[in-house]
């Protein structure tokens, strides 16, 4: 069965875990957020008196209610089994100290019969010919493990009973059992006592997963096992709760304090969320980040989305500025882009978080450009000139690199491999592509213009920079003339995204917004403004992508919506920029997470939910409809 929709998410420095809206685990990130996707499934069922298994996270009787505990990554998830009347409460969070996710129930017998319940949690790994899982129940704890890691199921309760081999075949009855206690399977179950619970009474317990990463022999990880045991629930709680509220408060960067309307609500939950998102998107020892929990690691329908492409985290890394994530955006820039660079200049399409290289089909110059573009906007926020001296010579080969390519475009008979649109679905020359050179130019200069100071110590290096930025001027007149040359249709009265198809590309409006060749109130973009809402806007106020976009069924998508609404700040049209603005609001989850695409007939989310652009982007809309007064 394939998992495509994460609801909710979890983690820590090492570990980030999805969920359903019923609380099943569907996913466990180890140990970086990207790297490795360990579980195949995670169930915890009940036996109740004489019933077979009934799924906490799947039963007809069932019905859910789930929230975070405000202002953290703590997950509740509230389960009714309505033909036993039981009443469940779920809280799942990742402690600090370990690498480790704490499942605490609560169980309130709500009938007016006895009940006796049995609690089987039953997992499985993901296995692979050349490092397959094993199973291992030893000590009251269910190890499955392969060469690089192992996965530790326990309670601090003793363990009524295990099953290593074939669990599928007699889960159902809710009961397992064996005489093995170690076998070759990828999946394998445990199960406790919970005792009987008469009618209006309570039972806590508590159900951890400890991920070990095999450094130390399995004697020092049974010791481990031993200390966590020892770990005081309420204590780890109330730290968790502690830091995650802690960490809200220190990054409300816009300090957001509105009248409390539903609608305001809904912002801050978005708000909120996008700072929670963010720690778990970024690896905090490299500073990559991720574009998005993964949904699709089997790359069914897509090609995945946990992984760091330049381009989409450097909209991340603006946002992050705006919520004074000032330490992260700067490992981004100083760590991660510097060792991922290639000796050329350019970035390839994506990466690990770790830094090492992602799978890929090809490469987009906009990953270089949007490098130095990002590079140049964090300084802007900060004003510290030690960043743009570290990251100088980063930036000059990318320039470089970058020079190469526009030489070899405007030639008209260009011999070096055409690039990917920031779409990633054509490759040739792109309008958005190209402004986004433009733009990385005028950058350089400026990082030029701020470092002249420390530039005029070196007389050598000072004419090679004079030199320089006369050249990434007359580029930019070049890359004008061309873009006006090639890309205005005078047939359509608008620009158009490429030389190929010449459709109407929301990523038109790079133009004005964030590369700013042209202004927002020119006849040239005005024009195309009109044709993108004839062609882009949908019946219900949400922007497509591009024309005859058909992925994942060609729906609106957040991003396009909010750089509408960022445009409409811009050129005064107030009403315009909340109506795009509301559209967002609307189609976020109850979590406060906004989805990539939106489905127009339900108003939910058709694909990724909690894309990191797409908070970006609305983090930097909020930002400007906050200064403008209208919110």
């Amino acid at each position: 069965m394939e998992k495509y929709y994460n609801d909710a998410v979890i983690g820590n420095q090492n570990i980030v875990a999805s969920y359903t809206k019923n609380g099943e685990i569907l996913r466990i990130f180890y140990p970086n957020r990207d790297h490795k996707q360990i579980i195949d499934f995670f169930h915890v069922g009940l036996k109740i008196n004489d019933s077979g298994i009934v799924y906490m996270h799947q039963d007809i009787n069932n019905i859910y209610e789930q929230y975070y505990e405000p202002e953290t990554n703590i997950l509740n998830t509230e389960i009714l089994n309505t033909y036993f009347n039981l009443k469940i409460k779920q809280t799942d969070y990742c402690s600090f100290k370990e690498n480790l996710i704490i499942k605490k129930y609560k169980f309130i017998n709500e009938s007016t019969i006895d009940l006796n319940l049995n609690l089987i949690a039953h997992s499985g790994l993901i296995s692979a010919p050349n490092n397959r899982i094993s199973g291992l129940c030893k000590n009251d704890t269910l190890m499955q493990y392969n060469h690089e890691y192992t996965m530790c199921t326990f309670s601090k309760e003793k363990i009524l009973s295990s099953q290593i081999n074939n669990t599928k075949e007699n889960i159902r009855d809710g009961q397992i059992g064996d005489k093995d206690y170690v076998g070759m399977s990828a999946d394998s179950s445990i199960s406790y006592n919970l005792g009987t619970i008469k009618p209006n009474e309570i039972r806590d317990f508590e159900l951890y997963i400890y991920i070990d990463d095999n450094k130390n022999s399995i004697n020092n990880l049974e010791k481990t096992i031993e200390r966590i045991k020892k770990i005081d629930y309420k204590t780890e709680y109330e730290s968790v709760k502690k830091y995650w509220r802690k960490y809200v408060k220190e990054h409300n960067g816009l300090e957001l304090n509105l009248p409390e309307t539903p609608k305001n609500k809904k912002i801050k939950d978005i708000y909120t969320r996008t700072i929670l998102l963010y720690s778990l998107l970024t690896n905090h020892e490299t500073g990559g980040i991720a574009a998005a929990v993964e949904i699709d690691e089997n790359l069914s329908k897509c090609g995945g989305y946990d992984y760091c492409w330049p381009r989409d985290a450097v909209f991340i890394t603006y946002a992050m500025d705006i919520l004074k994530l000032k330490k992260e955006v700067e490992k981004f820039y100083k760590n991660f882009c510097k060792n991922t660079q290639n000796r050329n200049g350019m970035w390839e399409q994506r990466f690990f978080t770790d830094g090492r290289l992602a799978p890929c089909w090809g490469y987009q110059i906009d990953e270089t450009a949007s490098v130095i573009f990002g590079v140049y906007n964090h300084y802007l926020e900060t004003k510290e000139k030690k960043f743009l001296n570290d990251n100088l010579k980063m930036c000059e080969k990318a320039t470089t690199f970058l020079e190469k390519y526009i030489t070899d475009i405007l030639s008209q008979n260009p011999k070096m491999h055409v690039s990917y649109d920031l779409w990633e679905m054509h490759e040739g020359i792109s309008l958005y592509s190209i402004a986004s050179i433009f733009a990385a130019f005028n950058s350089m200069i400026k990082i030029y213009e701020e470092l002249k100071e420390e530039l005029a110590k070196n007389r050598v290096k000072q004419e090679i920079v004079s030199k320089e930025k006369e050249n990434l001027r007359e580029n930019n007149i070049k890359i004008k003339e061309y873009i006006l040359k090639n890309f205005y249709d005078e047939n359509k009265k608008s620009f158009i995204r490429n030389l190929e198809d010449k459709n109407m590309d929301i990523s038109i409006l790079g133009l004005v917004i964030p590369f700013e060749i042209f202004t927002p109130k020119e006849k040239k973009i005005t024009n195309t403004v009109e044709r993108i809402n004839m062609t882009l806007r949908t019946y219900t106020g949400g922007y497509k992508r591009f024309e005859q976009d058909h992925y994942m069924g060609g729906n609106p998508w957040v991003i396009a919506t909010l750089w509408m609404a960022n445009y409409y700040i811009e050129i005064g049209e107030k009403q315009k920029a909340k109506e795009c603005f509301d559209f967002v609001i609307k189609t976020s989850t109850k979590h406060g997470f906004l989805a990539e695409q939106i489905n127009n007939e339900t108003m939910k989310p058709a694909w990724v939910i909690g894309l990191g652009w797409s908070h970006a982007m609305f983090i930097i809309v909020l930002k400007k409809m906050i200064e403008k007064g209208l919110i």
